[in-house]
C-alpha cells in the first residue's frame, strides 16, 4: 500500500515549503512506482493563496489515521495558523497516529503549539531563532541545524531545506540509491547532513549595512591573527561589556561563537571540491591544528570535514 504523504498547507504559507518537497516525492515515486500517494489539506478547502499570491488546490482535513508522514508548510502565515484550534487539534491526531509528523522552516510553530516539540529537539527557519525560543522556550531548538529527527517527529530549516528533509525522508523509506537519484533529478546536493549548519545562518551577521560589518570583515581578512573579546570590543571603540552585548543583539550570537562561525565557513569552502590537507587549511583559517577544526566542525556543523568529501553533489 502506498504511503500517503499529506502536506498542510493554510493562508500565506510558503510556496517552495509544500512545492519543493512534494516535487521530491513526486520523482521518488517515478523510481519506485506505487510507494507514495500525495495530497494538500487545509482547514478550509478550496484555492488556498500562497504568500506569493499563487494558490494550491487543497481537500479539507481527512482521517489522521490515514496520514502516514505529514508535512506541515511554513509561512508568513504560520503564526496566525497556530491560533486555529482545528488545525492544532489535526496536527496532534497525526502525531499519535502517523509515523512520521514533520516541519518545514517555520512550520514548525505549528508543531510546537500543538504540543509536540516540548522537550525535544527542534529546528527551524535562522532569522525565526529568537522568537521561536522566546514563545516556545520549553523547544531545544538547534537554529544551526538543516533538519532534526526526534523520534517519530522531523523539523527542518528554511524553506529550501524541505527538499533536504524528504529527501532523508525517501532515504529512511527507499534506502540511499532512490535518494540520489531524487537528488540529482531534482539538481541538488544529495542529502546534506542533518547536522550542517545552514547555509544561511551568517546573512544576518553580513549585512552590508549591520553595525559590525566592518569589524567581521576584519576578522574575515585576518582569520589567523587572535580575536578576543577585548580586542574586537577596541576595535569597535567600546567597551568589553557593551560590545558583548550590542554584537549578541544585533547578530544572535557571541563574538567567540561568530568568529569560529568564520573560520569554519571559511574552512568549509576551503575543503569542499579539492584535496587540500585538512592540517594546510586549519593553519590558514586560524585553528592552528587539524584537531581543534575537526572539533569547531562537529560544534559549528554536526560533522567531520571528512563528511564534506564524501557528500558530493
Amino acid at each position: 500500500m502506498a504511503h500517503q504523504i499529506t502536506f498542510l498547507i493554510y493562508p500565506d504559507f510558503q510556496l517552495l515549503d509544500a512545492a519543493g518537497p512534494i516535487a521530491a516525492f513526486e520523482i521518488a515515486e517515478r523510481y519506485r512506482p506505487g510507494t507514495y500517494a500525495l495530497s494538500i489539506s487545509a482547514p478550509v478547502a478550496g484555492l488556498v493563496a500562497s504568500s506569493s499570491g499563487a494558490a494550491l488546490l487543497a481537500e479539507p482535513l481527512g482521517r489522521a489515521a490515514a496520514v502516514d508522514t505529514l508535512v506541515v508548510a511554513g509561512g508568513e502565515g504560520a503564526r496566525a495558523a497556530t491560533l486555529c484550534l482545528k488545525t492544532r487539534r489535526y496536527i496532534q491526531s497525526c502525531a499519535k497516529r502517523a509515523r512520521r509528523t514533520t516541519s518545514v522552516c517555520s512550520g514548525a510553530y505549528l508543531l510546537a503549539a500543538a504540543g509536540l516539540l516540548d522537550g525535544k529537539h527542534a529546528t527551524t527557519h535562522w532569522s525565526r531563532t529568537l522568537d521561536f525560543k522566546r514563545s516556545f522556550p520549553k523547544v531545544n531548538l538547534d537554529a544551526d541545524r538543516i533538519f532534526v529527527k526526534a523520534g517519530r517527529i522531523w523539523t527542518s530549516a528554511g524553506i529550501t531545506a524541505g527538499i533536504d528533509l524528504s529527501l532523508a525522508l525517501i532515504e529512511d523509506d527507499l534506502g540511499e540509491s532512490i535518494a540520489r537519484q531524487t537528488a540529482q533529478q531534482l539538481v541538488v546536493y544529495y542529502r546534506r547532513p542533518g547536522g550542517q549548519s545552514q547555509f544561511s545562518a551568517l546573512l544576518g551577521m553580513e549585512r552590508a549595512h549591520g553595525r559590525f560589518a566592518g569589524l567581521l570583515d576584519h576578522v574575515r581578512s585576518n582569520l589567523c591573527e587572535r580575536h578576543s573579546v577585548a580586542m574586537l570590543a577596541e576595535y569597535a571603540c567600546m567597551s568589553s561589556r557593551n560590545f558583548s552585548r550590542a554584537f549578541l543583539a544585533e547578530t544572535g550570537m557571541s563574538p567567540a561563537k561568530a568568529v569560529e562561525r568564520l573560520r569554519a565557513e571559511t574552512a568549509r569552502g576551503a575543503l569542499t571540491g579539492n584535496s587540500r590537507a585538512v592540517k594546510e587549511v586549519a593553519r590558514s583559517c586560524g585553528f592552528g591544528s587539524a584537531e581543534r577544526l575537526r572539533r569547531s566542525f562537529r560544534r559549528v556543523f554536526g560533522v567531520n570535514p571528512s563528511t564534506l568529501r564524501c557528500n558530493p553533489p
